[in-house]
């Protein structure tokens, strides 16, 4: 099978799973170094019509096909699969986990108001609210799946993690409460550390612009200069 009008960067996608050598010039086909892949087939995906190589010896690139109604379905998930591979890259980088199922945000925020609870004076006020927000992510999960955020949230898990049952988080495929740790439902740590950091970031900076726009304005001094 022969493919003709492929751009370079499908042919580079190509050299890199079966392991070929991209050659210019036919002169010394001997010295070039050969890919290897098992079946080449061509198939309909819709009105298109595309050449599959499977069993690739490299692997080290793939195509994912996505397919949907409209625009706007084709573009959110693409939007969805660009971040979760943006997850699955930092993860790779840095390896470190957390539970997720709003698990991990439950123990932060319990923390913060045992904390807040010892701490004296107005700074005990702001971390009472750090440890409200935080609650907020597992509820927007709840809520996301069409569960009872306040059933789920208020009345067991957040009993459950007062207890000290830290590991334990929203099962969305049930809509109970479950162990992270036995489902296995884990989240990359980097990325829940950008996210909290972005999101502190942007509560101060919203603070501070409130504190400037409550300042008393400057008074204007009258201008004498024309008499």
């Amino acid at each position: 099978m022969v493919i003709e009008h492929a751009d370079f960067e499908e042919i580079e996608r190509l050299a890199l799973v079966t392991g070929g050598e991209i050659a210019s010039t036919f002169d010394s086909p001997d010295h070039v170094r050969l890919g290897k892949c098992k079946p080449i087939e061509e198939m309909m995906i819709g009105k298109d019509k595309l050449i599959k190589f499977s069993c690739v010896e490299m692997g080290e690139a793939c195509t994912i096909v996505l397919r949907g109604a409209t625009k706007q379905i084709l573009d959110e998930a693409e939007r969805s699969l660009h971040d979760a591979l943006c997850v699955l890259t930092q993860t790779v980088k840095e390896t470190k986990t957390v539970f997720g199922g709003g698990s991990s945000e439950m123990l932060m925020a319990d923390a913060v108001s045992k904390l807040a609870a010892k701490t004296p004076g107005k700074e005990a006020v702001p971390m009472e609210s750090f440890a409200k927000a935080t609650r907020m992510l597992p509820t927007t999960i709840a809520d996301n799946a069409g569960y009872d955020s306040a059933q789920l949230l208020i009345s067991e898990l957040r009993a459950i993690h007062t207890a000290g049952k830290h590991t334990m988080g929203l099962n969305m495929v049930e809509g109970e409460v479950g162990d992270m740790e036995k489902l296995g439902i884990t989240e990359s740590f980097p990325v829940k550390r950008q996210v909290l950091m972005n999101a502190s970031e942007a509560a101060e900076m919203i603070l501070r612009v409130d504190d400037i726009i409550k300042s008393a304005p400057r008074p204007r001094q009258p201008d004498h200069r024309h008499h």
